[in-house]
């Protein structure tokens, strides 16, 4: 029986959880361009998010990671707002309430961190995220927050974490 585990990104993780994101958004058909595909710290999730007020998070099944998620400083406000960031899973590890325990952790920590309220951008056809986006508490937006750059990502959420 596999151990799973959700533990804080490490130096040595960041070729696995760079290729579950792009072979996930390629799975999707996301384009490339002005979405997470192209971000350049994809390469180096662990240096990105090793600062303050900044976590991610992977999972993973014994030794392989099989997903993970992140938050951040939402770029270009001055609100207490954090980001909701590259919360991908691999196939394998669909459907196992995986997604829920992750953000959880997230929220969690952004909320340790002092942060008012949780954005994310997602995509229209990611379905399944949106659901659980929105049983969670996210409400949608009519305008996207910030600028992350992600001009493909066409939906966009918030949450209160007073709440």
């Amino acid at each position: 029986m596999k151990t799973y585990t959700i533990r804080e990104i490490q130096a040595n993780d960041n070729e696995q959880i760079a290729k579950i994101i792009r072979e996930v958004l390629i799975e999707f058909g996301v384009p490339k361009v002005g979405t997470a595909y192209e971000d350049t710290a994809l390469d180096i999730m662990f240096e990105t998010y090793n600062i303050p007020d900044a976590a991610y998070y992977v999972i993973t099944d014994d030794s392989n990671i099989i997903g993970g998620a992140g938050i951040m400083q939402l770029q270009n406000t001055t609100e207490k707002i954090c980001e909701l960031q590259k919360m991908y899973f691999s196939p394998i590890a669909r459907g196992k309430g995986f997604g829920s325990k992750i953000m959880e952790t997230c929220l969690e920590k952004a909320r340790q961190l002092g942060f008012e309220k949780c954005y994310l951008e997602t995509l229209p056809y990611m379905k399944n995220a949106r659901k659980l986006y929105h049983k969670v508490g996210f409400e949608s937006l009519n305008a996207p927050l910030g600028d992350t750059g992600h001009y493909s990502c066409n939906m966009w959420m918030l949450k209160d974490l007073k709440k």
